[in-house]
């Protein structure tokens, strides 16, 4: 299950550089428009193991995850640090005051919801979870020198 929040977390963070024409099954597209009727500035990509429906929902970005067989493995968006839970919040003020949020989004899928804040200062990055509005834990640690 890390392997695969990993690779989501990737796929949310990184954006294509340019348009191509992705195929997606009949099913899946099914399935999408079933879940996210009122989508907008729908955009798809793909990998091996899934597809990822980029788009505009309710006025937030977000993203949706299918797997092969079209079921929706994962819905994520980017929020600001003010959409946290209110324990998070006051969490992130007080025990990381000396660092700044690089990227922070919110996680759906089969486990409930996720938290997951990417936090820099000048030599270390450091990625924090927390599952359900439980204290963040470590997720990923990388020193910068």
């Amino acid at each position: 299950m890390k392997k695969l929040v990993l690779t989501l977390a990737v796929a949310v963070s990184t954006m294509c550089a340019f348009a191509r024409e992705v195929n997606v099954s009949e099913k899946v597209l099914k399935a999408f428009n079933t879940e996210f009727t009122a989508a907008k500035e729908v955009e798809w990509s793909i990998n091996k193991d899934f597809y990822k429906a980029s788009f505009v929902y309710n006025g937030n970005y977000v993203y949706a995850f299918y797997n092969m067989e079209d079921e929706l493995i994962a819905v994520t968006r980017n929020i600001s640090p003010a959409g946290l839970p209110m324990n998070l919040q006051t969490s992130i003020k007080k025990n990381y005051s000396d660092y700044w949020v690089s990227d922070l989004f919110e996680l759906n899928n089969e486990d409930g919801t996720a938290y997951y804040i990417t936090l820099e200062n000048a030599d270390t990055k450091l990625v924090l979870r927390s599952q359900a509005g439980a204290a963040w834990g470590n997720y990923k640690k990388v020193n910068k020198s």
